[in-house]
């Protein structure tokens, strides 16, 4: 007959070992730090591409605040002027945004062309207002191109993010039901540790995606409007440079 002490000491161990068994560090650093090497390096490949965004998504939010701004205010100025000529002289010493630089641009090709050539006649007026048009073209997708930088890669990160974090989960859960396996425990405690912390590379995919995305889809339209406010300046531009040449 079994000891009536002994199999309540053998109680108190098994608990105790099973209390034991159930402590795991489930907060944030904890997770990582348990994490398999390759979860890991998923895991600081993501934060990374996150802080990327993050700074992508802050640079732009100024850029665009900025040279909306500025934009509005040359546009109302350059209305409001009386002659391009002291207008042209004002804006070349501060030209630092998209739609001063193609004015600046269309003005000087307009100044070097009057400076050669002396011949005239309506072929020289039109080879003229072609390459005016085409300064302005080329400076507008000079200057979109510059402000379109980093959107490239916003795009990739929301399309990739969640796909990169999906493996480190795979991976993790491989790992842990190889644990399992080895161990041979399938209890629910024994499962927990490891699946959280696969799941945890997923969610942090899905971190660095969400804002990616929703900022891609902000910025590409801003920058739709903005090329489109260009494209409509440069237009109005250069209907009053053909008047000009035709006076």
């Amino acid at each position: 007959m079994a000891d009536p002490v002994s199999t309540a000491v053998q109680s108190v161990d098994s608990a105790n070992l099973a209390g034991t068994a159930v402590v795991h560090d489930f907060s944030i650093i904890g997770m990582f730090m348990n994490a398999d090497m390759v979860v890991k390096l998923v895991m600081v490949m993501l934060l990374l591409a996150s802080f990327c965004c993050w700074a992508i998504i802050f640079e732009k939010w100024y850029l665009f605040r900025n040279i909306k701004a500025k934009a509005q205010r040359f546009e109302n100025e350059f209305w409001s002027s009386e002659a391009l000529d002291k207008f042209y002289e004002k804006s070349k010493k501060r030209a630092n945004h998209p739609m001063a630089i193609i004015f600046v641009a269309a003005m000087e090709e307009w100044f070097r062309s009057k400076t050669g050539s002396p011949t005239t006649g309506g072929g020289l007026k039109m080879s003229l207002r072609e390459r005016i048009v085409q300064v302005m073209q080329v400076s507008r997708n000079r200057e979109i191109e510059n402000v379109e930088s980093g959107l490239g890669f916003l795009a990739t990160v929301g399309s990739s993010a969640p796909f990169v974090g999906l493996f480190g989960t795979v991976w993790g859960i491989m790992n842990s039901f190889h644990a399992i396996a080895m161990s041979k425990n399938t209890s629910l405690v024994a499962v927990a540790p490891g699946i959280a912390e696969a799941l945890f590379a997923t969610a942090i995919g899905l971190f660095a995606a969400i804002p990616a995305v929703i900022a891609y889809n902000k910025y590409s339209h801003e920058l739709v409007r903005f090329s489109n406010k260009l494209e409509d300046f440069s237009t109005e531009f250069d209907t009053i440079l053909s008047r000009q040449l035709e006076g």
